[in-house]
């Protein structure tokens, strides 16, 4: 039981983390109105971010970008997210 209760621990810690990081890498979407800016400056693929922010409004169930080839625009759920991240 008590392997149990440790390795449920270590989900839920794990899961936080992956939300924190997905916050993050949110937030330098958003400060380098890119992914590919955002990708360079966190050190990771641009496909990593795109996976991270994919996975983020997925979970949330909201948009929270609206992408074309050439810009990223935050969606107004997006605009109140990043003031959460932010602060």
């Amino acid at each position: 039981m008590r392997f149990f209760w440790q390795h449920f621990e270590v989900q839920l810690h794990n899961s936080h983390m992956d939300d924190l990081k997905r916050m993050a890498v949110f937030a330098a979407v958003v400060q380098h109105q890119s992914m590919t800016g955002a990708a360079r400056a966190l050190g990771i693929s641009p496909s990593a971010v795109s996976q991270h922010i994919r996975q983020l409004e997925r979970d949330a169930r909201v948009t929270l970008l609206h992408r074309s080839t050439r810009q990223i625009h935050l969606t107004d759920a997006g605009q109140r997210f990043y003031v959460q991240c932010a602060t």
